[in-house]
Order: structure tokens, then sequence, then C-alpha cells
């Protein structure tokens, strides 16, 4: 057969991007990274007592923060509208197309705005600041040019850097675009920090995913005072085992019940018997010995407002499955290795 008629092999591989093409895009995608570093360290250079009186108008609206834009700068809103009702500032993000048909109705003017927009000149936006000065609806603007419609009309404007878009046109929007959303991530920053905004705070509006169960604390998943496996350092070991059975932890706990005359009134946590030291003390008369004579002094315990996923790491260093809970030193609850894995903490 003629090579002209050869069938083609399609299990050829493809021929691999030469060297030069791989050095051309690593160029381009430094130069872009550069250009906009840049652009933000311009921004930061610039930033002036404007910003700290948006941070102000913002902080004082006691309904929502509206954030809107157009285009790039819509989708840029969005996240910085989902950033700042997740670290405890009321926002929601409105599209000006839709404000013109019936949505400026979500307005009111306990809100403020925060409007975005490269040229300050969208016309989309018009119907919105319109709006705001016949309400009186105080106005923030992120804006690239300073004489705009847009800057003229909003109570305080924040000029971003002059600098060139990212690209050899020069027009799709990039840095415009990444001095945007880092100056929303400054004004959501500085409104949570106004607002002492905790870690606790941060887990209620981040129950899910990695970021919420990095926050969960030992007093959100812990068995509280009712499952205590606890007994007296002079109960007999029958009697110990029964409790350590009944309760399924593995272990129970020996309390000093001489504070107030009850175990389960809070005594201090003198030791812990665990399944390890019923095996290493397997004799003849182990259930007529006490559980102050098998225990293990000064357990290992953790704190309420303990971070789980630092009771993980305890559990694992130490190789055991449970800690006492405890304020100071009486025991107010227990954690088992398996309530950390059922809420997702590893």
């Amino acid at each position: 057969m003629s090579k002209m008629n050869a069938p083609t092999n399609s299990t050829t591989p493809l021929m691999n991007k030469s060297d030069k093409e791989e050095n051309r895009d690593l160029a381009a995608g430094r130069r872009v990274l550069e250009l906009e570093s840049r652009a933000l360290a311009s921004l930061a250079d610039g930033l002036d007592a404007r910003f700290a009186e948006a941070v102000e108008i913002l902080d004082r609206v006691t309904g929502r923060i509206v954030v809107s834009g157009m285009g790039k700068s819509g989708h840029i809103g969005n996240k910085i509208a989902a950033t700042m009702a997740s670290t405890g500032t009321l926002a929601i993000f409105v599209h000006p197309a839709e404000a013109s048909h019936g949505d400026l109705g979500m307005i009111t003017p306990e809100d403020a705005l925060l409007v975005l927009s490269n040229s300050g000149e969208t016309t989309e936006l018009s119907d919105m600041l319109h709006f705001s000065k016949r309400y009186k609806i105080p106005m923030v603007a992120i804006v690239g040019r300073a004489g705009s419609t847009l800057a003229e009309s909003a109570d305080v404007a924040l000029i971003m850097a002059e600098e060139p878009e990212a690209g050899t046109l020069g027009l799709a929007p990039t840095t415009s675009t990444t001095m945007t959303l880092a100056l929303g991530d400054a004004l959501a920053v500085a409104l949570f920090e106004r607002k002492a905004f905790s870690e606790s705070d941060f887990h209620v509006f981040h129950p899910g995913g990695k970021l919420g169960q990095s926050l969960v604390r030992v007093s959100d998943i812990m068995h509280g005072a009712d499952a205590l496996p606890l007994v007296s350092p002079d109960t007999l070991m029958a009697e110990a085992l029964l409790v350590m059975t009944a309760k399924r932890f593995g272990c129970v706990g020996v309390v000093d019940s001489t504070i107030d005359g009850t175990i389960e009134g809070g005594g201090e946590l003198l030791g812990i018997i665990t399944d390890g030291d019923l095996r290493r003390n397997l004799t003849d008369d182990l259930l007529a010995r006490t559980a102050g004579d098998l225990m293990t002094a000064a357990p290992t315990v953790i704190r309420e407002e303990a971070l789980a996923a630092e009771a993980v790491q305890i559990m694992n260093e130490r190789q055991i499955t449970g800690l006492f809970v405890t304020d100071g030193a009486r025991p107010v609850g227990i954690l088992h290795i398996h309530d950390c894995l059922k809420a997702g903490i590893t």
C-alpha cells in the first residue's frame, strides 16, 4: 500500500508543545500576575481617608449593604456581597438591569449602596443613582475614573489606580476587576474587624465544609454531664466495670466525691481507667480491687472551649480514643474520637 493511502494511526500521540510555545505561555502568565500585583501595590499606596469614610458609611447602616454592578463588575459584586454576608455584615447583590424593572423596591432608606463600575458611566446604573438621590440612600462607589458620573454621584468614591488591563489588547477587564475585588475584600475585613467578628461568629455562618469543621468546639459535640462514666476511688472494680459497660466509652473516670459528697456533683477528676488498664491488670483478684488501685492518675483532659481539631490531635498523639472535658479539675463532659469523625473532623 502506498504512503498516500496508508490509514491514519489513531493511537499516535499528539505532538507535545514546543519549548518556544511553553515559554510564551509562561511569559504571558507571569506578565499578567506582575501587572495585577503592581496594580494592587499602587492601590494600597493610594488608599486615603476616603476609605475610612466609606467604612464609616457602610458600618452605620441599620439595613443592608446593597452591592451592584454590571457585567464583570456584577460578578465581582456578587462575590463582595457574599464575603460581607459571611463575615457578619448584612449584604445582598442587586443586578442593575433588574433594579430598573422592579428590584429597586428591594432597596430601602435604611440601606446603603456599594456600586461598582470601572468606567463610571455604565448606563444600566443610572436608575439606581437617581433612586439613591431621591430617597437619600448613602452610596459608596468603587470606580476607575474620578470625574465620571458615578464618582460624582457617590457620597464617597474609591478611585482605583490607573493601571493597564492585563493582556496585549488591554481591553478585557482583568486588572480593574482584580482591584475592585481587592477593595471589596478590604471593606469587608475593615467592617468585620470593627464588629469584633470572632471565630465562633464565623462558625455560625460556615457550619458546613472544611471551614466549619475547623471551627467546631469541643462543647459543640461532647457528651454532657449525664453521660459521664464516673466512680469514686473506693468503688470496687466489679461495680466500676458495670459503669464502664453501661456508658460505652471504653473508660471510666475516678473522681473525688468527698468534695460535695456525690460523684455526680462534680468532684475533681483524679484518674481514669481504660480498657487497656483492665488488660494490663487482668488477675484473679481484679474484681475485688478498687478503682483507685487501677486508675492512671492525672489523665489527659481538654477544655470545653478548645477546638475539636485540637482534641483529635491530642488523641492521635497519645493513641487514646476519648478525653474527659473539664472545667478546672471538674469533669463536665466526655469526647470520643467517634464523635469527631461523625462531625467530619479528622
